[in-house]
């Protein structure tokens, strides 16, 4: 039984419209966005949020860095990806959010929309942000429709696939082989034909051998944890973006009408999840869907898998040998990677904008980001900040290129920028899983890509 779309009411969660309904429905409670104005700027210490853990350790130390530049002391507040976003949210409502936070492409035009960013080149401080010294694009992902700077670019990642070097060698391939894999959507390509050699079925048969059993696999050539709701970033996107000319939406940034109903997509899409029906690809239930994918490599049962940079530390510290190729090229001759990364931003809100744009500033300046890159667990968003990630990522003994490689030879594509993210994200997510779970075909993706696009037909934001 499929799942049914979601109905684009759903959009109101992600308009205006509902973030000042909940502020005007309670006493003393009051959002910027609604009424149009902001607190006074104050003296005073910059509270500052992050989700990232594993990046606590540098942002302190850039916090360090800058109260003894400035004598102005930053306070970290760490919370966990699953409540950072509600918390962050209800911070807006009721006006106790942080001064600064970390952003991510996939909420930031939700928040453009809702007015809530202050707009960083009108602040003095921005005046000693070197804008030419970021990553080429990454200073414009971070721009509203109305041409203002809502965030400053912090890192950036791109996607590669992690691989078990013993497995590989079990299997009598090299390398070199995985050096020069394509795929293609109708037969794979040598991409299926390494996958196929990885798998193995528990009597040791593998993919590619005749009496191989794939309803009884050990190991499986290719791991996946979730589906990859609208945007595939570690599981199809590889594939999507190397198909053809297919991307996202219409425009690179601030689209406005999905692409999930053409045909390019679709048929990469039902190959793609096709590699389960092999058994090549863990179905559904296979794994809990807690099992990230290094788990899975790490546990040998899975020989390879897709993940982002900013994974690099943790399967560099796996109990298997890594290594690291870079996405087989498809069908448009190239390998491709989705180009993401996250920012900092402002809130209108803040008592203290002032030292908070002196703060964002601050994580905007080589100096910051060099220390960043010495922790070494991601690309800074400064170039020269980049090559010194790069040796100490290299110290691990797995190689960079297989990421930097695209910026290098510009083989990225953006994270999807529009409006409606959160919604278009619940629309797809049950399309997506449908796919794996039940295994439908993709031409249901047509029904959801419209609920998708009447969003933007009948919901209403404020463009600048």
């Amino acid at each position: 039984m499929t799942t049914q779309p979601i109905s684009p009411l759903r959009s109101s969660l992600s308009r205006r419209s509902l973030l000042c309904g909940l502020a005007s429905g309670a006493a003393a409670l009051t959002l910027a966005a609604c009424s149009g104005g902001s607190r006074k700027s104050g003296a005073g210490a910059v509270e500052y949020w992050m989700w990232d853990a594993s990046q606590l350790p540098a942002y302190e130390a850039c916090a360090k860095a800058f109260e003894a530049k400035t004598g102005i002391k930053v306070n970290i507040t760490q919370i966990a990806w699953g409540d950072y976003w509600t918390k962050l949210t209800a911070g807006f409502i009721a006006g106790t959010g942080p001064d600064a936070f970390t952003d991510h492409i996939s909420k930031f035009a939700q928040f453009v929309d809702l007015e809530v960013l202050v707009p960083l080149e009108k602040q003095a401080a921005w005046s000693g942000v070197d804008e030419s010294a970021f990553q080429e694009g990454l200073i414009d992902l971070w721009k509203g429709e109305d041409g203002h700077q809502y965030g400053c670019p912090k890192d950036w990642d791109t996607v590669a696939v992690f691989y078990n070097r013993d497995m590989l060698a079990q299997a009598g391939l090299s390398e070199a082989d995985l050096a020069g894999w394509s795929w293609n959507p109708a037969d794979g390509g040598t991409f299926e034909k390494i996958l196929a050699r990885l798998t193995v079925d528990k009597n040791g048969v593998r993919g590619d051998e005749p009496g191989f059993d794939k309803n009884h696999v050990a190991v499986y050539g290719l791991g996946i944890q979730d589906a990859g709701t609208g945007d595939g970033q570690t599981q199809w996107s590889p594939f999507t973006g190397s198909a053809g000319d297919w991307f996202y939406t219409n425009k690179e940034t601030w689209g406005d009408h999905y692409r999930y109903d053409e045909k390019v997509f679709q048929d990469t899409m039902d190959w793609y999840f096709g590699l389960v029906d092999k058994g090549y690809m863990p179905p559904r239930g296979a794994f809990s869907s807690t099992t990230s994918t290094d788990v899975q490599l790490g546990s040998g049962k899975v020989a390879m898998c897709f993940n982002g940079s900013w994974m690099f530390g943790t399967y560099a510290k796996l109990d298997v040998k890594v290594g690291i190729a870079a996405n087989p090229v498809g069908p448009n001759g190239k390998s491709v990677s989705l180009f993401n990364g996250l920012g900092d931003s402002i809130s209108k809100q803040s008592a203290n904008i002032d030292n908070a744009s002196k703060w964002v500033a601050f994580l905007g300046t080589a100096e910051a980001q060099d220390i960043v890159a010495s922790h070494g667990i991601v690309f800074p968003a400064i170039s020269s900040s980049t090559k010194k990630a790069v040796k100490v990522f290299e110290e691990t003994g797995l190689p960079t290129e297989p990421f930097t490689q695209h910026l290098e030879d510009k083989s990225t594509f953006f994270f999807p920028l529009t409006y409606f993210g959160a919604d278009v994200a619940a629309i797809m997510k049950p399309a997506t899983d449908d796919l794996w779970a039940n295994r439908v075909p993709a031409s249901t993706l047509t029904k959801y890509n419209e609920q998708v696009n009447l969003l933007f037909k009948t919901s209403k934001h404020k463009k600048g």
